[in-house]
């Protein structure tokens, strides 16, 4: 009953916050056209969501973030609270290369549509490539840019293989990469669940990695090279989980692979 109830709960604050955060955010992104105001609407939209389940985030590496120019963040995936960890925790302004899916969304894809989060299509190998001749657009044009490497959610926590757009798009743009290690977001709220638990997510920002020293050709190199970077952030985790003497309590995945 109580579970119910708290369900129940969280889904109407999630849902209410999205309908008001995403109508502002509308409303910003019609009057100032360059889409700042999605995440001006962003964080505090994050922080009751947040609040709300009973979750807080905790970050190591933010000053690893290179400022004044754009990078492309690439992360692991591990639950649909990875956005919003990272909409709290990321600094400035930064869009992101989101599943078609999305923008069906009433209100909430107008949002991010009309901010210029790039739609992707991963069903159409010729639309998907020409999703990212957009990414590179905006890139240009100094917006940051977030990628889910893995494409979807990790329904036990470890990596799954990383899809090649987002490096495509690194070296097509020539700006750094910034690895991003996702935790306990998935003790959170598991994939195919809907029961939210209280809980920790920890985000580790890795050093950023020089994409423009790659070509086509030798993108399977930076992918491994990035896939470490993560598999490293979660070392990261461990240790700061000993540091603060809760290493039995936030469990991480064996290695991180």
């Amino acid at each position: 009953m109580l579970r119910n109830m708290r369900r129940i709960f969280i889904g109407a604050v999630i849902a209410i916050d999205t309908f008001v955060f995403a109508t502002i955010a509308i409303v910003g992104c019609l009057l100032i056209p360059n889409g700042t105001p999605l995440i001006w609407c962003g964080r505090p939209w994050a922080r009751i969501i947040l609040l709300a389940c009973g979750t807080r985030v905790r970050v190591m590496g933010r000053e690893r973030i290179p400022r004044g120019k754009p990078v492309i963040y690439i992360t692991n995936h591990q639950s649909h609270l990875d956005v919003v960890a990272l909409v709290q925790v990321l600094p400035g302004q930064f869009r992101a290369i989101a599943k078609k899916e999305l923008f069906s969304i009433p209100v909430f894809g107008w949002a991010i549509w009309l901010a210029g989060f790039v739609r992707i299509d991963r069903t159409d190998r010729e639309k998907a490539f020409r999703s990212l001749d957009v990414a590179a657009a905006r890139i240009r044009r100094g917006r940051s840019m977030l990628v889910f490497a893995e494409g979807t959610r990790s329904p036990d926590g470890r990596l799954l293989p990383f899809k090649k757009g987002g490096f495509v798009l690194a070296i097509r743009s020539g700006v750094p990469i910034v690895p991003i290690s996702i935790s306990g977001s998935r003790a959170v709220l598991s994939k195919n669940s809907r029961d939210v638990r209280k809980g920790v997510i920890d985000v580790v920002i890795g050093d950023p990695i020089d994409s423009s020293a790659f070509t086509m050709d030798s993108k399977d190199d930076l992918i491994a090279l990035v896939r470490r970077a993560v598999e490293a952030g979660f070392t990261d985790l461990r240790a700061l989980d000993v540091a603060h003497g809760n290493e039995k309590k936030s469990p991480r995945p064996a290695g991180g692979v």
